[in-house]
């Protein structure tokens, strides 16, 4: 029973609440098939293999900053999926599948909140696009690659995700610290965008023990979630406030942090953001210098993030003119030929590293 007294001091600022819909329902809806599943699955062992370096192949988590258009996405993701298989002796590809935009301030916050790109916020429609398009990406043969922002959101796409992120703003957040040692596929741990490498650390170690804390179970109702704890936990140097975490000494010295934590050795080298200095234009030189540092016999290094899409660079998102198609509208991208270029070069610099490993007695 409610009162005047009660209703003054609930939901002051809430303006008005719309059902969402369950995990269970979209499933139902959306399936993973048994193949799906098993690709899956076989995508994350693969990835736990090289972050294990039981492979010694180069992990690279290559797409769109952000998805936008479900269409552009699937049309990259078939292009990505031929340089994949072309260069699969030496580079594992997952595709850069993220709907979920962390904002500084304000902006628009990815597909699943805004899947209209008006700030209508239909969630629900949102949630039916990513998983329909996550869906068609594991058709295509491509393991997907997805940050998670929102505690709930795992629930609806989880179980289709082969590597998974938590980014710069909240690896600091025990929330999703949390979340990670319950998630079911290795979790890259992002540095502080103030170039702290020490709090990631700590987030790798927090998210491999086990947790309790409350949530949503698949049907939707609220439980007390008790995880196992995370043991892919890795490393993702993105840079900083005070410049790049790319170089050799930059890789030693977070070597190092891990090796004094008790951790495994292995960092993903994310060649956009802080470490390009926030030009797209710059990946290139950051992911040259990786290989380089593969090619001398860098062991540590067990992956690249690169952020492309199908044209270079970013537009603005203006309701009074039409998006072009294939380019960004939150971070600037690689294009697709660069792109191309790119993956090239690092699949030449791990057979070089290759060549550098005593050959097996």
């Amino acid at each position: 029973m409610t009162t005047p007294e009660t209703d003054a001091v609930s939901d002051q600022r809430i303006d008005r609440v719309v059902p969402l819909t369950t995990p269970a329902l979209l499933h139902h809806d959306l399936p993973l098939d048994a193949p799906l599943a098993s690709a899956v699955l076989a995508g994350r062992r693969a990835v736990g293999r090289v972050l294990d370096r039981a492979d010694d192949r180069l992990l690279v988590v290559v797409g769109p900053c952000s998805v936008h258009d479900p269409a552009a996405a699937l049309e990259y993701a078939g292009r990505l999926r031929e340089a994949a298989d072309r260069l699969s002796d030496d580079l594992l590809v997952v595709m850069r599948v993220y709907f979920e935009k962390p904002r500084s301030t304000v902006g628009w916050k990815g597909l699943i909140n805004d899947p209209r790109l008006d700030g209508s916020g239909d969630v629900n429609t949102g949630l039916r696009i990513a998983r329909t398009l996550l869906l068609d990406v594991l058709r295509l043969g491509l393991p997907v690659g997805c940050e998670f922002l929102d505690p709930i959101t795992p629930q609806y796409i989880a179980d289709t995700v082969g590597w998974g992120a938590i980014g710069a703003r909240t690896v600091e957040s025990q929330v999703h610290r949390q979340l990670a040692s319950g998630l079911s596929m290795p979790i890259g741990m992002k540095n502080r965008p103030d170039g702290s490498i020490a709090t990631a650390v700590d987030a790798i170690r927090a998210a491999g023990v086990p947790h309790v804390f409350p949530g949503i179970d698949v049907s939707g109702t609220p439980a007390i979630m008790h995880t196992r704890g995370n043991a892919d936990g890795h490393l993702v140097l993105r840079g900083g406030n005070d410049g790049p975490n790319y170089d050799a000494e930059s890789v030693a010295g977070a070597l190092d942090l891990l090796r004094a934590a008790g951790l495994p050795e292995r960092v993903v080298i994310d060649a956009s953001h802080a470490n390009s200095g926030k030009d797209h234009r710059r990946q290139p030189v950051v992911a040259e210098d990786v290989a380089a540092q593969l090619a001398a016999g860098q062991r540590g290094i067990v992956g690249i993030m690169l952020e492309s899409f199908l044209e270079p660079g970013r537009q603005d998102l203006d309701p009074t003119r039409e998006l072009e198609y294939g380019k960004s509208i939150t971070d600037a991208c690689l294009g697709w030929s660069q792109t191309e270029q790119v993956l090239t070069g690092l699949a030449h610099s791990v057979r070089a590293r290759r060549a550098t490993l005593p050959t097996p007695a």
